[in-house]
């Protein structure tokens, strides 16, 4: 949402300027148009948004243009709440997601989908993206579409936890809808096989706070070692990283966190970080 800031901040931590973790960066948010901007003004006015929107041919030189800018991805929004009633709908056709995504490809990069809608999904599968964000109307069929192709999901279960409670809804009460239907569909991605990889869209709730995203995978049916990881070797395959990231062996970066406890035992224990090294540099000590 703040243009190219991404590919600054990516460039700073690798001079050395700040630090920082490792970042693959994504730009601006593909979306199809009028389907994602701010709504209820008066229609003269066109108002800034952190996305950038495209449609049909012309995807094909905004992906080239993001590449060009320093995205390592390339992210696009499936489906978005618009149209009458303000419905989650499909944003973009079936054609001009494959268009982005041979377009990526071509650039030696790959998608990630934003998608929420059992047809979002389904399109976004097709096209070819590596991963769906979200997914939190999937059913069974879709999610075996998506083991079937070797789409990863990354369900975000802390992010529509936190808007829950932003609605109103307190621990312990009756679920919300939208929990009800990311719980049922987790269950679903995981007997279809999906791969399932950490990512909790931190930033719709406290940053500090990411270990929750691994807690509730745990809670929706992973075990604590599956969940572990989601985060670590499983998201390192994802991003084809796993040749220098995402296990602890001699050849590989040594990013590595000591925690107090056994986070294959308890997930909880993720929280009481008491020793973080990147590259071999150490940046926190007991």
């Amino acid at each position: 949402g703040a243009g190219f800031a991404d590919v600054g901040v990516k460039a700073a931590v690798e001079k050395g300027v700040i630090p920082g973790p490792r970042l693959l960066v994504t730009t601006r948010a593909i979306v199809a148009t009028g389907s994602y901007a701010p709504r209820g003004f008066a229609p003269e006015w066109k108002l800034p948004q952190g996305a950038e929107e495209a449609d049909g041919t012309t995807l094909r030189g905004v992906v080239r243009a993001q590449v060009l800018a320093g995205a390592d991805w390339i992210k696009v929004y499936a489906d978005t709440p618009h149209g009458p009633g303000g419905k989650v709908r499909p944003a973009f056709t079936l054609d001009e997601l494959k268009l982005i995504v041979a377009t990526a490809k071509d650039a030696g990069t790959l998608v990630c989908a934003h998608a929420t809608s059992k047809e979002g999904m389904t399109r976004a599968a097709l096209a070819g993206v590596a991963t769906i964000e979200h997914g939190t109307d999937g059913d069974i069929e879709v999610f075996r579409l998506m083991a079937n192709r070797g789409v990863a999901l990354c369900p975000t279960l802390a992010a529509d936890e936190a808007m829950a409670r932003y609605a109103g809804w307190k621990r312990g009460t009756a679920e919300p809808p939208r929990l009800r239907s990311k719980r049922a569909a987790m269950k679903a991605a995981v007997e279809a096989g999906v791969t399932i990889v950490n990512g909790s869209d931190v930033g719709v709730f406290a940053h500090g706070d990411a270990a929750r995203e691994l807690e509730l995978l745990v809670e929706y049916g992973l075990t604590p070692a599956r969940a572990l990881r989601a985060a670590t070797g499983d998201a390192a395959r994802v991003l084809q990283l796993d040749a220098t990231l995402g296990a602890v062996r001699p050849g590989r970066l040594a990013d590595l966190i000591a925690v107090e406890g056994d986070p294959t035992a308890d997930v909880g224990a993720l929280r009481r970080v008491r020793f973080v090294m990147k590259g071999g540099t150490v940046y926190k000590a007991p």
